[in-house]
């Protein structure tokens, strides 16, 4: 996992419109980094529509959320809750992977690889400004208002 103060790893992923967003697209800008499991899951659901909701209250922080999913996965998700934030598909897990974000789960007993719910604010330089391993989702738009000073 990284941690605070790391340069944040750089990567350019599809988001669910088909563009390739990088995080250098954000030089200049502060921006959430989060990772969710599964979009249109009722965890995923509550991340995603509360920090939709906060949207106005962060300035002109970027919020970018990453998932396995395809990108139609990540549109009809999108559509449906209104977002209006980029989600990136990382169907190979490699941008997990390089923030820790990629680990061993359990559920009933089984054992699997999977995503680890976790946020990263990106400061302005693109170095870690704030890490949430294993953040709650309805944790997420809370510790990003508070690491902005809101």
């Amino acid at each position: 996992m990284v941690t605070a103060g790391d340069p944040a790893p750089a990567f350019g992923l599809s988001d669910q419109d088909g563009n390739t967003v990088s995080l250098t697209d954000f030089s200049g800008r502060k921006v959430l980094v989060y990772f969710y499991p599964k979009a249109d899951t009722p965890g995923c659901t509550t991340q995603a529509c509360g920090l939709r909701d906060v949207l106005g209250d962060i300035g002109d922080t970027a919020v970018l959320g990453i998932s396995p999913d395809k990108p139609a996965k990540q549109k009809r998700f999108d559509d449906k809750y209104n977002l209006g934030f980029p989600l990136l598909a990382d169907e190979d897990h490699a941008v997990a992977e390089s923030y820790g974000a990629w680990g061993e789960k359990s559920m009933y007993g089984r054992k699997y690889m999977g995503i680890i719910r976790s946020a990263f604010l990106v400061d302005e330089k693109g170095e870690l400004a704030d890490v949430w391993p294993k953040i709650s989702p309805k944790d997420t738009p809370k510790n990003l208002l508070k690491a902005l000073g809101g």
